[in-house]
C-alpha cells in the first residue's frame, strides 16, 4: 500500500467498477489504503444486507484494505418529505453495516431544499432532523460527517458553519468541486470551516462546474490539502467524477445532471487512475 508522505488515501472506487472485485483491483493498482464505500456490486451501500457486508469485509481484509467511511446518501432527501422515520431506519441499518465493515465515519447531507426559496425558511426543520440523526448515531462509534453538496441546506460555507456550530459532535467533509458548483469561493470556505474539517474529498472543477483532475481547476486543491495537513489532517478520499460511471444518476437530485469529464478517458478504470495520479502529483 502507498502511504504518500504519511497521508492515508481512500477512494470512491465504485467509479472504477461497480463490482467489488473491480474496485479492489483499482485500489491495489493505485496503492490506496481502502474505500469510502458507496456502490457495492450495483447496490448503494445503505441498501445491502448484513450478510453482504460481511462478505465485503472478508474480501477487503484478504487484500489488506479497509473501509474509512460509509459513502451514504443519508440526508440526501427533500426536507419536505413526510417519510423521515423510514430515513432514520435507513441510518440505523447503515450504522449496523458500518460496524461490520469497520468504518469509523459516515458521510451524510443536510437535505435538499426547494429551488429558488430562501434556505433560512427551512433552517428549523433541517436542524430538527439533523438532531434526530445525530441522536441515532450517538454511542455507535461512528462519526456523522456532513458534506457540502449543491442544493442542500449546507451547500455554502456559511450554512455549513451554522450546522457545525449548532452540533458540536458533527464533523465536516470538505469538497472543493461542490463549492465551485455552488458559486462559493473555495479558499474562503476553507478559511471559515478548516477547524471543523475531518477529511477532504479530492475533487476539482473549472469555473463552469465541470469536474477535472485535482490541480487542474479553480478548487485550490493543493493549497487546501497543504493547509489540512499542516493542521494535522491525515486522510482524504479521491472522488474522481471524471466519467459517467454506473450509479452516477442515482447520486443526483431529480432533474439535475452533474458536469463530469473535463477530459476523455478510454474507460472508467482509466478515469479513476487519472484521478489518483493527479492527487499524487500534487503531493
Amino acid at each position: 500500500m502507498t502511504d504518500t508522505k504519511g497521508l492515508r488515501i481512500y477512494a470512491f472506487a465504485d467509479e472504477a467498477s461497480s463490482s467489488m472485485a473491480g474496485q479492489i483491483a483499482a485500489m491495489r493498482r493505485n496503492g490506496l489504503q481502502g474505500l469510502e464505500i458507496r456502490g457495492v456490486d450495483g447496490e448503494n451501500i445503505s441498501s445491502i444486507t448484513e450478510a453482504k457486508a460481511r462478505e465485503v469485509r472478508r474480501m477487503l481484509d484478504g487484500e489488506g484494505l479497509t473501509v474509512w467511511s460509509m459513502g451514504s446518501p443519508i440526508g440526501k432527501t427533500d426536507i419536505r418529505s413526510e417519510d423521515f422515520d423510514a430515513h432514520l431506519e435507513s441510518l440505523r441499518h447503515t450504522l449496523d453495516l458500518a460496524a461490520i465493515l469497520g468504518a469509523e465515519n459516515l458521510r451524510m447531507f443536510s437535505f435538499y431544499l426547494p429551488a429558488h426559496e430562501d434556505p433560512a425558511a427551512y433552517r428549523g426543520p433541517v436542524l430538527e432532523r439533523m438532531e434526530k440523526m445525530l441522536a441515532v448515531a450517538k454511542g455507535s462509534g461512528v462519526a456523522l460527517c456532513h458534506e457540502n453538496e449543491k442544493g442542500i441546506y449546507g451547500d455554502n460555507a456559511a450554512r455549513c458553519r451554522d450546522l457545525l456550530d449548532v452540533f458540536g459532535e458533527l464533523k465536516g467533509v470538505f469538497d472543493p468541486a461542490n463549492f465551485i458548483q455552488c458559486g462559493q469561493d473555495v479558499w474562503d470556505a476553507w478559511t471559515l470551516l478548516h477547524d471543523r474539517i475531518h477529511y477532504l474529498h479530492i475533487k476539482d472543477a473549472l469555473a463552469d462546474g465541470t469536474v477535472v483532475p485535482a490541480g487542474k481547476g479553480i478548487g485550490c486543491v493543493a493549497r487546501v490539502l497543504a493547509a489540512y495537513r499542516v493542521g494535522g489532517g491525515s486522510a482524504v478520499t479521491i472522488e474522481p467524477h471524471l466519467s459517467a460511471f454506473t450509479g452516477l444518476q442515482g447520486l443526483e437530485r431529480e432533474g439535475e445532471k452533474s458536469v463530469v469529464g473535463g477530459m476523455h478517458f478510454a474507460d472508467n478504470d482509466a478515469a479513476f487512475d487519472a484521478a489518483c495520479a493527479a492527487l499524487k502529483e500534487l503531493l
